[in-house]
């Protein structure tokens, strides 16, 4: 059970994404939750304990609406001031512990989908714990009555899905007031607009919008054949065509701009040096795998670093608009997203393309939470649930100083980045937490 507190923070910059501004005051936590916030002239309760934050500034905890979280990495979000995730595929048996942990733990709470739902072969291969494999509508239906009777809170349909595949998991997730992301990168057949025809909500990577402005293109096919496209320019005025049509239908943009970024940077990518990704080289986390996966960047440019430019116009464009456009990362996707820390480099890279300090801010707390319906996070408010990152360094001035973490405080309880960061799980307990899940999808399964 979470523990109790009674403190106040006192005398901090309050960034107040709500309102767009921000005051010098004070907030005060009971529980896991803010019981007040005052201004700098209240007068504050006396005998309680205070953490001075005179010179610091305090943003809500950030959620990244697009990663593939696991629990050997869990604490590293929580240390990069992540708070909440939105989990875009996986298998909910496989957190269990992360989605049912105290909302005080030294892990980010949890948003998940279940397993993908693709079409035949599967890009992941067929069948698996990790995704579902099926060109029959009915088959599509059974799998999200079961993904949603088991507690997920969204549906992933993947690229190779057909079209009465897709249409099928729409209309029953609509059933249960449940909306459906796709994620269509490689999608053959399908684009943007077909999508959104049919009633899909979300839009990983801002996926299908080049598919809809060059119908015939997508990443494997043969790309001499579309040496017309300027990828380093491209066509505005065919993209705001386009997301004008895609904001008839209200659809959400997480455009995990990093994943695309890191690629085509590439050798000279984003790299900070922290206790974050020291820990990470430390503990050999992820980072040999990106070492490998880099021997392969020239591909991955080919096929996705090369999309850049088009994501960074398709996000800028759909929220000049007035759409929906919110942060993720894809971590541990490609090479060098890494966990947590990686939003950070999202939040670079949405004020690059155009958005104000506070707008990046907005679109990974507030607009974030909204928009999945999640109205106790994401602002600094009385009877929010009390997690706040406390920062050395105004966000406001320079959106790199949301990397400058002081304290983070999770579900009311403070914690320093190094503390969070010694409950990185053992290989041995990760090991234990594979075979015990190993068993139960088996017995489940069979």
């Amino acid at each position: 059970m979470a523990g109790y507190q009674h403190y106040i923070v006192k005398n901090g910059t309050i960034i107040d994404v709500e309102n767009g501004n921000s005051f010098v005051g004070s907030i005060e936590i009971i529980g896991n939750a803010i019981n007040r916030v005052f201004s700098s002239n209240e007068v504050l309760a006396e005998d309680i304990s205070i953490i001075d934050a005179k010179g610091k500034y305090i943003i809500p905890g950030l959620l990244d609406m697009h990663c593939h979280m696991q629990e050997k990495f869990a604490p590293y979000f929580l240390a990069s001031g992540v708070t909440t995730v939105r989990i875009t595929a996986t298998n909910l048996l496989m957190i269990d512990n992360l989605i049912h942990a105290p909302i005080d733990a030294p892990t980010p709470a949890v948003y998940s989908a279940d397993r993908m739902i693709d079409g035949t072969p599967g890009l992941w291969g067929p069948t698996s714990a990790g995704n579902f494999v099926t060109d029959d509508p009915e088959e599509a239906r059974k799998e999200v009555r079961r993904q949603i009777g088991v507690g997920a809170k969204f549906i992933k349909v993947y690229g190779w899905a057909n079209r009465e595949v897709m249409y099928a998991a729409v209309d029953e997730a609509k059933k249960f007031n449940v909306e459906v992301s796709c994620d269509l990168i490689h999608s053959k057949e399908l684009n943007a607009l077909d999508a959104a025809q049919i009633g899909v909500t979300w839009f990983e990577h801002a996926s299908g919008f080049i598919q809809a402005l060059y119908p015939g293109w997508y990443p494997s096919a043969n790309q001499t054949e579309w040496s017309h496209i300027n990828w380093d320019t491209p066509d505005e005025k065919k993209i705001k065509e386009l997301c004008e049509q895609m904001i008839h239908y209200n659809v959400k943009l997480c455009p995990t701009l990093v994943v695309n970024d890191q690629v085509e940077q590439y050798p000279n990518y984003w790299y900070p040096k922290n206790n974050v990704t020291e820990s990470l080289e430390k503990n050999n986390i992820l980072i040999e795998h990106w070492r490998n996966l880099s021997d392969q960047v020239e591909v991955m440019n080919e096929q996705i670093g090369k999309l850049n430019n088009f994501t960074k116009m398709i996000a800028k464009t759909y929220f000049e608009l007035g759409g929906t456009v919110v942060t993720g990362t894809d971590t541990p996707a490609l090479i060098w997203t890494f966990p947590g820390m990686a939003l950070h480099r999202e939040l670079e890279l949405f004020v690059e393309i155009g958005f104000t300090e506070m707008e990046a801010l907005q679109a990974a707390t507030v607009k974030a939470a909204q928009s999945i319906g999640l109205n106790t996070i994401g602002s600094i408010k009385e009877g929010n649930i009390a997690d706040l990152v406390i920062l050395d360094n105004n966000p406001l001035e320079d959106i790199k100083h949301t990397k400058d973490i002081h304290q983070v405080i999770k579900g009311g309880k403070v914690y320093k980045q190094e503390k969070i960061l010694e409950h990185v799980p053992s290989d041995g307990y990760m090991d234990q937490r594979s075979r015990e899940f190993q068993e139960k999808w088996e017995a489940i399964t069979s």
